[in-house]
C-alpha cells in the first residue's frame, strides 16, 4: 500500500485543518461546546499527520529522492517555482516535528487546563507545525525564507499569547525584532544570490556553487547574508538575548519551539552547506561563532538561578555544536544532533514544566527536595540530561563521538571544545538536578501535588522514546562506534555532573554563589552584559537618530514652512491696507513691484 509514500504532501496539510477548525471556537462561533473540542480536533489530526510520516518514512527509507516543481510565478528575466524534496531525511524529520507536537498538544491539555484561550492556542500551534513541516519539504531557498517568515509570526503570537502581561508584551516584541535583524540581511542574501546563479533550488545551488566560482569578495558578502538568518534563528551570540524571553509564552509551545523551531535554522543553513563551501571565510566564522556559543552559553547556564534561563542558554549551546559540524562540513552528523537534541530537550523542558505548574515558582533559589514528592519529573529530567550529553547507552554517546570524529579529521582543537561543552551542559542540568529535586524541601516546596495525567502521560512516552532512541537510530543505520572517542566524552561527562552533584547536591543555589567571586558570577549572570551594549551602542544610536530626525523635522522642516506660513499672513495683512479701491494706489504698487523686481535682475547679472 502506497498511499502514504504518495501522498506526503498531506502530512502539513492535518494540522493546518485541524487549526482552520479551531477559529471556530476562538470568536466564540460555536458557544454550547466551550472551546476544548478545538484542542481535541488538533490532537487528533496532528496525530494523523504522525501516523502517515513514520508509516512514509519506513516505506521511502534508501529510495532516492523525488522532487516536485510548481512554477508560483513568471515574469520578464524571472521564475519563482515552488519546489519540494521528498527523501528520507525530509520525512524523518516531518516524524520528529509530528511526534513532538501531538505530545506537546497533549501536554497542552494539562497545563492550560483552566486557561480560556484554548481555542486560539491549539489553531496557532496548528499553524506553527504547519509551517514546520512545510519548511522540511521545500526545496527552494525563496521558500524557505517565507516559512522562516511564517515561524517567525508564529512565535511571535504563541510567545504573545498572554497578552494582558507586561513581560509577555516585551518578550514577544523583543524576539519579533531580534530576529529581524537577522532576517533583513537573509532576504538580501536570497534576493542577491539569484542573478548569479539563477535558481534558488537548493540542489541547482549546489551544482552552481560547485561549477561555478564568483569573486572571493562577492562570495564572502553573500554568504555571510545567508547565515545572518539562521544565527538569529538558532539563537546564537550576539542575537541570543530573544530566547530566555521567549518563555513568557505558554510551555508547550516553548517545548515546541525550543525543541524544534530554534534547529530549523540550523536545517535551512544545512541545505545551504554547499554554497557557503564557495567562502571559507564564511565557513570558517559559522565555526567561530558556534564555538564561542556553545563554551559561553554553557557558561551563562550555570550561572542562571531560573530553570527556565538555563535550559534556554543549554539550547543555545547545543545549536553551537550543530553550528560547528555546519562549518566543518559534516551535515549528516549536524542532522543526527538535530534528532537526539530534540528528543532530549523537548522531555527537559516537560520534567521541568511539572515542577514549575504545581510549585508556581522557577526560581532555583526556592526549589528543593522534590525528588520524593515528584519521582516521575525527577527521572524523566535524568533521562532528559544524560540523553544530551555523552552518556552510556543513550543518543548523545553515539552522536557526540561521531562529532568527535569528524573535528578530529578536520580541525583537531574543536574536538577540545567539545569536551569542554560537554562537562559543562552536564554540569549545568545536574546543577539545576540537584536545586530542583535533591536537598531540603523550601517553603515553596512542602506541598508539591501531582498535576494531571494528560502532563504525565506524554513525559512518560517521550522518556521511553529518549531511552530507545538508540535502537531507532540502529534500525536505520545511523550509528557508528568509536569507542576511545566514547570513553573521552563519558569522562567529561562524569566529571561535569560529578562536580555539580558535590557542590550542589547538598547546598542550596544562594549559598554556593558565594563559591566564585561576585564579578565573574555577574558576568555570566547577566548574559555577558550583551544588553547593556546593545544599550549603549545601538540602542543609543537609535535613540541619536531618532532626537535628530525629530530636530531636523520640528526646526527646518516645519520652520520652512511656518517661515512661509507666517510670510503669507503678514504680506496679506499688510496688503489689505493698500486695497482702498482708488486706481492710483494699485498702480503704485504695481510700479514698486516692477522696480523690485528689476533690482533684484539687476544684481544678479
Amino acid at each position: 500500500m502506497n498511499f502514504f509514500s504518495e501522498n506526503i504532501l498531506l502530512i502539513p496539510c492535518y494540522t493546518l485543518i485541524g487549526g482552520l477548525f479551531a477559529l471556530l471556537w476562538s470568536p466564540g462561533i460555536l458557544r454550547n461546546t466551550g472551546s476544548r473540542p478545538a484542542g481535541y480536533i488538533n490532537i487528533l489530526m496532528t496525530f494523523f499527520a504522525f501516523i502517515h510520516s513514520v508509516i512514509a518514512l519506513y516505506q521511502i527509507w534508501e529510495e532516492p529522492a523525488q522532487e516536485l516543481r510548481l512554477t508560483w510565478l513568471e515574469a520578464q528575466g524571472i521564475t519563482i517555482s515552488f519546489d519540494v524534496q521528498i527523501s528520507s531525511i525530509s520525512v524523518g524529520a516531518l516524524a520528529l516535528i509530528t511526534g513532538l507536537n501531538v505530545l506537546c498538544q497533549l501536554y497542552a491539555v494539562g497545563y492550560l487546563e483552566m486557561d480560556w484561550g484554548w481555542a486560539r492556542f491549539y489553531a496557532l500551534m496548528g499553524f506553527f507545525e504547519a509551517g514546520m513541516c512545510g519548511l522540511v519539504l521545500c526545496n527552494s531557498l525563496f521558500f524557505s525564507y517565507v516559512y522562516l517568515e511564517i515561524l517567525t509570526l508564529g512565535t511571535y503570537l504563541l510567545v504573545g499569547f498572554w497578552f494582558a502581561q507586561s513581560l509577555v508584551i516585551s518578550g514577544a516584541r523583543d524576539a519579533f525584532w531580534t530576529k529581524r535583524v537577522g532576517d533583513i540581511l537573509l532576504l538580501m542574501g536570497v534576493i542577491a544570490i539569484y542573478p548569479f546563479s539563477g535558481t534558488w533550488n537548493y540542489n541547482y545551488l549546489a551544482f552552481w556553487a560547485d561549477n561555478s566560482p564568483i569573486d572571493s569578495t562577492i562570495s564572502t558578502l553573500l554568504c555571510l547574508a545567508l547565515i545572518s538568518g539562521p544565527i538569529a534563528k538558532c539563537a546564537q551570540i550576539p542575537l541570543q538575548l530573544w530566547l530566555d524571553e521567549a518563555m513568557e509564552g505558554p510551555l508547550p509551545a516553548s517545548i515546541l519551539r525550543n525543541a524544534i523551531v530554534v534547529s530549523v535554522g540550523a536545517y535551512v543553513l544545512i541545505q545551504l552547506q554547499p554554497v557557503l563551501e564557495i567562502s571559507p571565510i564564511v565557513s570558517q566564522i559559522v565555526v567561530i561563532i558556534g564555538t564561542i556559543t556553545a563554551i559561553l552559553a554553557s557558561l551563562i547556564a550555570i550561572a542562571q538561578v531560573d530553570v527556565k534561563r538555563v535550559l534556554s542558554y543549554i539550547v543555545s549551546a547545543y545549536m553551537g555544536l550543530v553550528f560547528i559540524a555546519i562549518g566543518t562540513n559534516h551535515e549528516k552528523t549536524a542532522l543526527l544532533l538535530i534528532v537526539v537534541y530534540g528528543v532530549a530537550m523537548a522531555l527537559l523542558y516537560m520534567s521541568i514544566g511539572k515542577v514549575i505548574v504545581s510549585n508556581i515558582t522557577q526560581d532555583l533559589t526556592q526549589l528543593g527536595g522534590l525528588w520524593k514528592r515528584r519521582p516521575l519529573a525527577a527521572i524523566s529530567f535524568l533521562v532528559g540530561t544524560f540523553g544530551l550529553v555523552a552518556f552510556p547507552p543513550l543518543g548523545g554517546f553515539w552522536v557526540l563521538p561521531r562529532l568527535g570524529d569528524d573535528l578530529l579529521s578536520s580541525q583537531w582543537w574543536l574536538f577540545a571544545v567539545l569536551l569542554l561543552v560537554n562537562g559543562l551542559i552536564t554540569f549545568a542540568l545536574l546543577r539545576t538536578f540537584s536545586l530542583i529535586f535533591l536537598g531540603e524541601s523550601k517553603p515553596m516546596t512542602v506541598r508539591s501535588p501531582e498535576v494531571l495525567w494528560a502532563m504525565v502521560l506524554p513525559m512518560m512516552i517521550l522518556t521511553g522514546i529518549t531511552l530507545h532512541l538508540p535502537l531507532i537510530l540502529q534500525q536505520f543505520n545511523l550509528i557508528k562506534i568509536n569507542l576511545t572517542l566514547e570513553i573521552f566524552l563519558t569522562l567529561s561527562t562524569l566529571v561535569g555532573g560529578g562536580l555539580a552533584l558535590i557542590v550542589y547536591s547538598k547546598k542550596s543555589a544562594d549559598k554556593t554563589i558565594t563559591i566564585i567571586p561576585e564579578f565573574i558570577h555577574n558576568f555570566f549572570a547577566y548574559d555577558l552584559y550583551i544588553q547593556d551594549i546593545y544599550k549603549l551602542t545601538i540602542v543609543a544610536l537609535v535613540n541619536f537618530t531618532a532626537k535628530l530626525a525629530y530636530w531636523f523635522d520640528k526646526y527646518i522642516v516645519d520652520g520652512a514652512v511656518n517661515l512661509v506660513g507666517i510670510s503669507t499672513i503678514f504680506g496679506g495683512q499688510a496688503l489689505k491696507y493698500s486695497t482702498s479701491g482708488q486706481s492710483q494706489l494699485y498702480i503704485l504698487s504695481i510700479l514698486l513691484g516692477l522696480v523690485f523686481v528689476a533690482i533684484i535682475f539687476g544684481l544678479t547679472q
